[in-house]
């Protein structure tokens, strides 16, 4: 059982091994994103304590740059008067409109959370819309995607990162039979692309469309979900403990552990855990059949939680194959008409 705060102790350990780092490779800006459970619940002086720590650890030569991801339900002036002189950035979470939202994200009294964040909301959106990250949606089948996305976009969020259910192959995703056939969840995505790529001017951007695009060009992605770039992050749990993504968590107990802790340990002997090297290899650590794929470099084997079957591990294809496929292969074939039309026109 972790404890349900950081301690001060914990917090100076912390700052130490991330200024250790930054400086030891030269690293000019760090991000630190301060998440939870409800980081919240730690209270107005814990968090500013955390941040100006770990600021005066790394000193004037290191930027950093301090997100906050969080349910809304306890942000109030109090909290982004300290934000806004902190410069912590907000993002929450928002599962679309109320009968959305409101089908999982309830109060301990079983009342919707709806009309909460959406206020919440209206006070991040107003003086203090410098500081509004973006919303956090996870994808509902139930829930119409349309609805959905133009729900989000009614605070015009500067970004949207759709979420898929955490599952694997022991555990599916909900509304994915066990063999991982179908693709509800690209069935579910697929008109929100189209309705986003389509706008006259970009009203946000989406994270994961986003990636998928830069991918498809060449570039980078900007997070795990896709693509093949190497895990650039790791966990501090409130004990200390150093550990891989919390995403982790959702294959089986323990998965994300790597026993180390920032009382005793860098970074740099984090980085030489084999579990946290499997996740810097790229397309050789991916299965076989990830391997001989025509999407990989675009797909990546997905995020590398979802990948989990008891007794062969991580080195699985994605349980959400055959939806990345089909998403991602629409979307080429969207960009692929553009351009054609794109040269026709000059000819």
């Amino acid at each position: 059982m972790q404890p349900r705060r950081i301690s001060k102790a914990v917090i100076a350990q912390t700052a130490a091994r991330i200024a250790e780092h930054a400086h030891a490779h030269r690293i000019p800006a760090v991000h630190l994103i301060l998440h939870g459970g409800e980081p919240l619940l730690a209270g107005a002086d814990h968090i500013a304590h955390t941040v100006r720590a770990i600021k005066q650890a790394l000193g004037p030569g290191v930027r950093l740059d301090v997100s906050l991801q969080s349910n809304g339900l306890r942000l109030d002036e109090t909290y982004l008067r300290l934000f806004d002189e902190l410069g912590v950035r907000v993002g929450l979470s928002l599962d679309g409109d109320a009968e959305g939202h409101d089908r999982h994200r309830r109060r301990g009294d079983g009342r919707g959370s709806h009309a909460a964040v959406t206020a919440a909301l209206d006070l991040l959106t107003g003086r203090y819309r410098h500081l509004y990250a973006g919303l956090l949606c996870t994808v509902e089948l139930r829930n119409d995607p349309l609805a959905t996305y133009e729900a989000l976009l009614r605070s015009a969020p500067p970004r949207i990162d759709f979420l898929l259910p955490h599952g694997n192959w022991e555990t599916p995703p909900p509304g994915l039979p066990a063999a991982g056939d179908g693709t509800p969840y690209a069935d579910w995505l697929i008109p929100v692309f189209d309705r986003w790529y389509a706008a006259p001017r970009q009203e946000t951007e989406v994270r994961l469309f986003a990636d998928i695009l830069r991918l498809l060009l060449g570039g980078r992605s900007s997070g795990e979900v896709v693509g093949l770039g190497p895990a650039r992050m790791v966990v501090i749990e409130t004990d200390g403990a150093i550990e891989q993504s919390d995403t982790l968590k959702s294959a089986y107990p323990g998965a994300p552990t790597t026993g180390f802790h920032v009382s005793r340990d860098t970074f740099d002997a984090v980085l030489r855990h084999p579990a946290v090297m499997a996740r810097q290899l790229g397309r050789g650590a991916l299965a076989a059949e990830c391997q001989s794929c025509p999407v990989v470099r675009v797909c990546g084997g997905g995020l590398y939680a979802h990948r989990y079957r008891p007794g062969s591990g991580f080195g699985n294809p994605s349980v959400y194959c055959h939806d990345l496929f089909r998403l991602i292969t629409h979307i080429r074939g969207v960009v692929e008409r553009d351009v054609a039309a794109l040269l026709e026109g000059r000819r």
